[in-house]
């Protein structure tokens, strides 16, 4: 009986490759191009002189949040936006760069900000899952090894039982990244409209910009697929344990 290929080892299958390979290769891609695109724009000052943290407090003053504060972390591209803090966090470098790069991205986590504000229901839920998604794909990754394991051992009716047990529980994760991929580009299209609104960006930078926020949101597609594939090859394998 072939046993799938795992990162603890559970030995060898080819097919493993028809459906991780293409997941890996966009993934790959994606961040090869979001490397390269911010790289390019992190190089490109705006015409204002604004910088992220300056066009991030401007945006979120005008949008009624002048409670949200702004915080710098270490890093590259760790910027993200605390709902429990309620706090907008920029890494060092788009903090204090007027880079057309670094104002998109402070302008993308104030857009979650925004979201917070006005109860985007997509953002609200991701919040309300992400715990409980750790935990149950962890748990319904080692129920999967050990399903496998014990179907190899011909405990098949109680391994199977578990195996499809750990699917179900591995999924949250594909739902979570499903989830996610609404609040990130409904975050870049806000931070656009902000930075236009306000005229923080001149129409020209403003299309720069979406290229970074584009090729970010790139990321967020490929780590979809890449659950989608992990996912839709367990249940290949557990389909064919229960024919065995």
């Amino acid at each position: 009986m072939t046993l799938a290929l795992f990162p603890m080892g559970f030995g060898f299958d080819p097919i493993w490759f028809l459906f991780m390979i293409p997941a890996g290769l966009l993934a790959m891609w994606a961040q090869l191009k979001l490397k390269s695109t911010y790289g390019r724009y992190s190089q490109v000052g705006n015409a204002r002189g604004v910088t992220g943290a300056q066009a991030a407090r401007v945006i979120l003053d005008r949008n009624g949040l002048s409670n949200v504060n702004i915080h710098v972390v270490p890093g590259e591209l760790t910027d993200h936006y605390d709902p429990a803090k309620r706090a907008v966090f920029l890494s060092e470098e788009n903090f204090s760069s007027s880079s057309l790069a670094a104002v998109g991205v402070a302008a993308h986590e104030v857009g979650h900000a925004i979201q917070h504000r006005t109860a985007y229901p997509p953002l609200h839920l991701r919040m309300a899952v992400v715990k409980s998604t750790n935990i149950a794909s962890n748990l319904g990754t080692w129920l999967i090894m050990i399903g496998l394991f014990m179907t190899a051992a011909q405990e098949s009716r109680f391994g199977s039982q578990m195996l499809w047990l750990g699917i179900v529980l591995f999924s949250s994760m594909a739902l979570f990244q499903a989830i996610t991929l609404p609040v990130e580009y409904d975050a870049s299209r806000r931070a656009k409209e902000e930075l236009s609104r306000l005229g923080l960006l001149t129409q020209e930078e403003n299309r720069h910009v979406s290229k970074v926020l584009g090729a970010a949101a790139l990321t967020y597609v490929a780590a979809l697929a890449s659950a989608l594939s992990q996912l839709l090859y367990y249940i290949m394998i557990a389909r064919r344990r229960d024919r065995d």
